[in-house]
């Protein structure tokens, strides 16, 4: 099934060619036509699509986990279905539909990870991005039964960064063991995605210890409902800080987004009794290092949150169209993406970095 609107034959794209190599902007990139989709594939023209720190590491190749390259990066891409697959059945998603691409591109949906809502870990997966192309084009093949809806009055540059950001905090958060009125510490609060768990942990009703540096980031997490702030370069001991706060008992819950050991390794000595630590920022090569007494004696629990399942993906773009939830980003050029890139690389982008495809 193809849409009306003419498909190119060629594209721009953001292409690494080989991990450690800059990003590029290529012209003539090859569009998969309408003909050459398999059944459960849809072709999507994109409207926009944000960028994530997890593109600067897939091109950087610093991960245990490398990216197949050459490779068009990104995965949080918003577009309008042109094309669907000969032959699919029951395609949940129609020609002309507004959908957001995330980092789980597809997975079986049979297997034992799928059945428990754990569809991100199913060993089938395939990743926007890093193991399939992504969003960093004009037009990208995904999965019908992956692709998001996304509501008519939300922008799609508002869109494109909860597909991702919002989608993993707010999945961190749902499943952070904590009730409202509890407080939680998001150490890396101004960057891309603790602006958005801010926003999501206040939205559920907890109490936010803000941790960064920076006046601008202080200003953007306070405008946004941080109870608390804390600059890490500023406070001689975070964990009395924290603690202070807290009367004397330590935050519920740490979620942390900032890609360092610091924020790992504090965690359970400010955390209370009963406490989560939810492990979400990926540092190339750190290791989490927690006093094993402490975590026993204090029944601390540890937790991996890795981006969301299909429903968790619509219940963050949900509570994002309600007003619950404001991305605040900046637009970009396609052009401009080795520069995005280098800013990323740098710490020096507060927000998020939306590449309109108009621009």
């Amino acid at each position: 099934m193809s849409h009306t609107t003419t498909i190119p034959k060629t594209q721009r794209a953001a292409v690494v060619e080989e991990a450690g190599k800059s990003i590029s902007v290529k012209e003539g990139h090859p569009v998969r036509q309408p003909g050459e989709l398999l059944q459960g594939e849809c072709l999507v023209k994109l409207h926009c699509t944000g960028v994530c720190h997890t593109d600067l590491h897939a091109a950087l190749g610093d991960w245990p986990v490398k990216a197949n390259t050459p490779l068009i990066g990104g995965h949080e891409g918003v577009g309008e279905v042109v094309a669907i697959g000969k032959g699919t059945l029951d395609s949940p998603v129609k020609l002309g539909q507004r959908v957001g691409i995330k980092w789980l591109a597809y997975s079986c949906l049979d297997c034992e990870f799928c059945r428990k809502g754990l569809e991100q870990n199913c060993t089938k997966a395939k990743t926007s991005g890093f193991t399939v192309d992504g969003t960093f084009s004009e037009y990208v093949v995904s999965w019908v039964h992956h692709v998001t809806p996304i509501p008519d009055n939300l922008e799609s540059t508002e869109a494109a960064s909860i597909l991702c950001a919002g989608l993993t905090v707010y999945r961190a958060l749902k499943y952070s063991q904590t009730s409202p009125g509890d407080w939680i510490v998001l150490p890396g609060a101004g960057g891309g995605l603790g602006h958005l768990a801010i926003q999501y942990a206040k939205h559920m009703g907890r109490r936010v210890i803000a941790i960064d540096s920076g006046e601008e980031k202080k200003q953007l997490c306070k405008e946004l409902g941080a109870d608390q702030w804390i600059d890490f370069k500023q406070s001689k001991d975070i964990v009395a800080d924290i603690k202070a706060v807290t009367d004397g008992l330590g935050a519920h819950s740490a979620v942390i987004t900032a890609a360092s050991n610091a924020a790992y390794s504090q965690a359970v000595d400010y955390l209370r009794s009963g406490g989560s630590l939810m492990a979400v920022g990926l540092p190339a090569k750190a290791t989490l290092d927690a006093p094993i007494f402490f975590t026993v004696f204090k029944s601390i629990s540890i937790l991996g949150s890795y981006v969301g399942n299909r429903q968790d993906a619509i219940e963050a773009i949900q509570i994002a169209s309600s007003g619950g939830v404001k991305c605040h980003y900046q637009k970009r050029s396609l052009s401009e993406m080795k520069t995005v890139y280098d800013q990323l690389a740098q710490g020096k982008i507060a927000g998020r970095v939306v590449i309109d495809y108009s621009k």
